[in-house]
């Protein structure tokens, strides 16, 4: 039951976002919306991460943005409905001018330098062992992608295989 109300309350999030934009609304135009708010800004020069900004109510009533090129990567995962889930935890500043978002399933980086992308499960656990962004793998420069037997991420530094559950890290 849990997997349906979260489910359920993040395709009403989707929802209500997707109505906002329809309708050209922004967060000042309703001060009491309930879940979900957007507003439009201009990004900086060569910074995606704040172009865009959605508001979501976690289970303890808080907002937490989620914006940008973030943001974006968060919907192509399917949003909320997605198994990336909820955000744990607003956008953080990461090593070398990045940034990273938490979320119930995975993480989202962004580096100027590699683009966003999502990185999670079996991976994630050996890239953080590596020492994340900040370690001798730095940044992903992809998402997971499938390989014969198993799935495969890059980074600056190497890249990691997961196959038939074995995890491999490979340095450049």
């Amino acid at each position: 039951m849990h997997h349906f109300a979260r489910r359920t309350a993040g395709a009403i999030a989707v929802l209500a976002v997707v109505t906002a934009l329809g309708a050209g609304c922004s967060k000042d135009d309703d001060k009491n919306s309930a879940s979900t708010s957007t507003t439009t800004a201009a990004a900086p020069a060569g910074d995606d991460t704040h172009a865009a900004e959605t508001k979501m109510a976690t289970r303890d009533g808080a907002e937490i943005a989620v914006a940008g090129g973030i943001l974006d990567k968060y919907n192509q995962m399917g949003g909320a409905a997605g198994a990336l889930g909820m955000p744990t935890g607003p956008a953080m500043d990461g090593p070398d001018g990045g940034m990273v978002q938490e979320f119930d399933g995975g993480g989202i980086y962004f580096s100027s330098a590699h683009g966003t992308h999502v990185v999670w499960g079996e991976i994630r656990k050996a890239w953080d062992d590596q020492g994340g962004a900040g370690g001798t793998l730095g940044y992903p420069t992809s998402d997971e992608y499938d390989i014969t037997g198993g799935k495969q991420s890059d980074f600056s530094g190497g890249s990691i295989t997961w196959v038939d559950n074995e995890t491999t890290v490979t340095e450049k």
